[in-house]
């Protein structure tokens, strides 16, 4: 389904705008300029320090990628190192959810949910700070009021800690200049001797490529751009408990399970790898994949199954060349009680924005939209309290915009038609977020448990929860109302 969309349009205009007109060579080349307006709104106030004010934000949101030897383009770990980039770090917090944004957390603050874990998204205040202090000539500031240095291992050091269990893909050439490929890659026993509960995992690619790439997206770091993987008995015979796992794509963070929906790594498992894209990167490399999982303590029993795919997916997309601000929409109608732990939207190179919404009787309730960068796949894990809970009925709208022009950089040549396909020159569109099934018992006791720990008045309305102003939930409430 295809129609047109003023908020989205909006969007993609000042967007795309914005990504031809500052490359991000231009800007990570711009020099410190200092100017006056944000200084001149802030008199009276003291001046934003480095030492003081930037730091901690640096810290918190940009230091884990930017450090010596890591995956960006330049360490901001000092202030002799930031002041050169001081404008360019204006100019890329500022920007928000658009793909070319700093740091990459592209989820919409004017609507939706806006409670996530590890969100290293910047507030408003903090934006403007950054820019207070670039406009007033980038002080350095009280070396004493500087925090302790953060201390980073090498290069793909694991950001949640060491895992419990290891399982590597074997090691591959990719020859520079070498065309995309996509298929198997074999498979590896996970060694296990007993059956563990997998609490999160943590997918990390390890190459002997150089720190640097004249390529200017992070994919230019890489040459594995997203990695399928199940498990299975140690003979590949699958049943009830075999599963599949949250997919690795380039620039994607970990994945931190529900604490009541751990899942299954049986013993002699093995970990099946059946869909490989592999891309060069420019210069011949060898690479291979690891994946880390941390288990609940021995004991654990889940209390609910994870599934996918909330919100439908759209198959025939038709994405024409040299256009901007095309949408699409699909729809799904959820037949249980439903619990969403996860948003994750899933385009290719064409895709800038995703909104997924909830319609609930007559209401229309926007669950998140996010900006969308093929270069840095994003899952968006939930707080327990902002967590959705949605009666069964409800219908999901998933809608996906597509900018097929030379001012997505994403994409290799926009004169092209795109349709569904695994490559990035093809286009995919679904949410891949995760979630569970309750009860009508169990969905009362948790739509009960989140009015208490809120402390919700009736009537009173909480993003992503239609039934909490609700005094006594029930799934009948719809039918009531309409």
């Amino acid at each position: 389904m295809r129609s047109n969309h003023s908020r989205g349009q909006g969007r993609l205009a000042g967007l795309s705008r914005a990504v031809v007109a500052v490359g991000v060579a231009t800007l990570f080349a711009m020099a410190v300029a200092p100017t006056t307006s944000h200084a001149q709104s802030a008199a009276g106030a003291a001046p934003a320090t480095f030492t003081k004010d930037i730091a901690p934000i640096l810290q918190r949101s940009c230091q884990s990628c930017h450090h010596p030897n890591s995956v960006a383009p330049m360490s901001l770990m000092t202030y002799e190192e930031v002041r050169p980039w001081a404008r360019s770090i204006k100019l890329r917090t500022g920007q928000r959810s658009r793909p070319d944004a700093m740091p990459p957390w592209y989820i919409e603050k004017d609507s939706g949910i806006q409670q996530f874990q590890d969100d290293m998204s910047l507030s408003d205040a903090e934006i403007a700070k950054i820019a207070a202090w670039v406009d007033s000539g980038a002080p350095r500031g009280n070396p004493a009021d500087e925090p302790k240095a953060l201390s980073f291992a090498n290069e793909g050091e694991w950001r949640f800690g060491k895992p419990d269990l290891v399982v590597s893909t074997k090691t591959l050439d990719v020859v520079a200049g070498s065309p995309d490929w996509w298929g198997p890659i074999g498979d590896a026993l996970t060694g296990l001797t007993e059956d563990r509960y997998v609490s999160s995992v943590e997918v990390r690619e390890i190459n002997n490529a150089e720190a640097k790439s004249e390529r200017q997206t992070i994919g230019g770091r890489y040459v594995f751009h997203h990695l399928v993987y199940i498990t299975t008995g140690p003979n590949g015979e699958m049943d009830a408990n075999s599963a599949v796992w949250p997919p690795h794509s380039v620039g994607r963070n970990a994945d931190v399970f529900d604490p009541d929906s751990g899942r299954l790594l049986k013993a002699g498992s093995k970990v099946v790898f059946n869909s490989a894209h592999m891309h060069s990167r420019g210069s011949d490399t060898k690479a291979h994949v690891e994946i880390g999982f941390k288990f609940h303590p021995k004991g654990y029993k889940p209390k609910k199954v994870l599934r996918g795919g909330y919100g439908g997916a759209v198959y025939d997309l038709d994405i024409r060349g040299n256009e901007a601000n095309q949408k699409f929409e699909a729809f799904s109608t959820l037949m249980d009680n439903t619990k969403l732990i996860a948003y994750e939207p899933h385009m290719h190179a064409a895709g800038v924005r995703m909104c997924l919404e909830a319609i609930w009787g007559s209401v229309v309730e926007t669950i998140n939209c996010s900006g969308y960068n093929h270069s840095w796949v994003r899952t968006y894990n939930y707080t327990e309290d902002s967590a959705p809970l949605l009666p069964k009925g409800t219908i999901l709208r998933l809608t996906g915009y597509f900018d097929n022009t030379p001012a997505n950089k994403n994409v290799s040549d926009p004169r092209n038609w795109q349709g569904m396909g695994h490559r990035s020159m093809d286009n995919m569109m679904f949410n891949l977020g995760e979630g569970y099934s309750l009860s009508d018992e169990e969905f009362q006791q948790e739509i009960a448990k989140r009015r208490e720990r809120l402390k919700l008045k009736p009537g009173q309305v909480v993003p992503g929860c239609p039934l909490c102003a609700v005094s006594r939930p029930t799934t009948a409430t719809a039918q009531q109302n309409q």
